[in-house]
């Protein structure tokens, strides 16, 4: 998920986190199947800001490294 570029979108494959930030990354919805919107850099590009479950959460990039996405989905719009 760290690969991601602001107007991307993907699918959670799996998490690697371990322990209390693997709970936290779920607790934000970030689960198998659901879908994540990259959406904002910081101006020193970390942390970045996506959109999971219709809210936006600041996440550092290297938790979003244990987060495995099958994207970016390509959007009709």
């Amino acid at each position: 998920m760290d690969q991601m570029k602001p107007g991307q979108q993907a699918r959670v494959r799996c998490l690697r986190a371990c322990g209390g930030m693997r709970r936290r990354l779920q607790d934000l919805g970030l689960t198998p199947g659901n879908e994540v919107n990259c959406r904002l850099l910081s101006p020193l590009g970390d942390p970045v800001a996506y959109e999971i479950c219709g809210a936006l959460i600041a996440i550092r990039r290297k938790d979003a490294k244990t987060v495995e996405v099958d994207g970016p989905l390509c959007t009709d719009s």
